[in-house]
């Protein structure tokens, strides 16, 4: 169900550090920047303190390309466990109609029901990018991400590739910034919303990572260009939301560059893929003719 690259040659491209209950002290932040080659660079970043005007902005005219860092779908194994819809748009649907105390209660009680050590269900793609269960309610709460992100994100008509058709200049695909952080700085703590753990390692490590980024030492072959006030603003943040939404941006633009968007062909239609993470080895099988 793929989607080849629209022949988009100016369109924008935003990283989107989301979260599921916005404020104007902790907002959904987005990075905007452009691509020219192999060289990505940094334009602005914008913070959004409410759900509702993040839904405003999604319906706002393209073209862009965004990186979304928030789960698009869940894993197979809980829906057919559920008897939920197993298409992703009622999916969606009836995820959607639910509370978060309803979300918590029935996830709670599916994991109660198994052994410890696989109380979570994961999607195809977790362990490649090495993200959290998509049905998790607490550290972090990703299904409710996915509760308050993806609905708004088809009410506003927005292109989901191989997930649900939408307008093609308005595209966004799944992006997880811990992949990309850690395959420049390993397992290293880079940020925190707790202030007093805002530390020094913390700041060196956000450092290091942006030099990594800048010097291009990624597999997505792109290199960052900041200004030196761009480069101050996103260390001094000790929250790491400015520098994972720019990391969201660098994951888009790679996704820019490629036909499908660098989603793999043989994608899980109800679960969706964390763009640029690695196919693991029964999906390569599957690919190989």
């Amino acid at each position: 169900m793929a989607v080849p690259v629209a022949p988009q040659v100016d369109r924008a491209l935003v990283g989107v550090d989301f979260t599921s209950a916005p404020t104007t002290r902790k907002p959904i932040r987005l990075a905007f920047g452009r691509r020219q080659g192999s060289v990505l660079k940094l334009e602005r970043q914008v913070a959004i303190g409410s759900l509702d005007d993040f839904g405003s902005w999604l319906a706002e005219p393209g073209p862009w390309l965004g990186g979304f860092d928030l789960p698009f779908g869940l894993p197979r194994e809980l829906v057919e466990t559920l008897a939920w819809p197993s298409e992703w748009a009622p999916l969606i649907a009836h995820y959607a109609s639910l509370s978060r105390a309803e979300i918590r209660d029935t996830f709670a009680a599916f994991c109660d029901a198994r052994p410890v050590g696989g109380k979570f269900a994961h999607r195809a793609c977790d362990g490649p990018a090495g993200s959290s269960p998509s049905m998790k309610w607490v550290n972090p709460p990703v299904a409710y991400m996915l509760h308050a992100g993806v609905p708004r994100l088809v009410a506003a008509g927005v292109h989901l590739p191989g997930l649900h058709d939408g307008d093609a200049t308005r595209v966004a695909l799944e992006a997880y910034p811990g992949l990309l952080a850690r395959e420049l700085i390993g397992t290293r703590s880079y940020k925190s919303d707790d202030r007093a753990k805002q530390t020094p390692d913390r700041l060196i490590a956000r450092k290091d990572l942006i030099e990594a980024l800048e010097q291009g030492r990624s597999r997505l072959g792109l290199r960052l260009k900041l200004s030196h006030a761009q480069r101050d603003e996103l260390a001094d943040d000790g929250s790491g939301d400015k520098l994972d939404a720019v990391l969201c941006l660098m994951q888009a633009a790679w996704a820019d560059a490629r036909p499908d968007y660098g989603l793999p062909a043989g994608m899980d239609p109800l679960e969706g893929w964390i763009v640029g993470a690695p196919l693991p080895e029964p999906l390569l099988a599957r690919m190989t003719p």
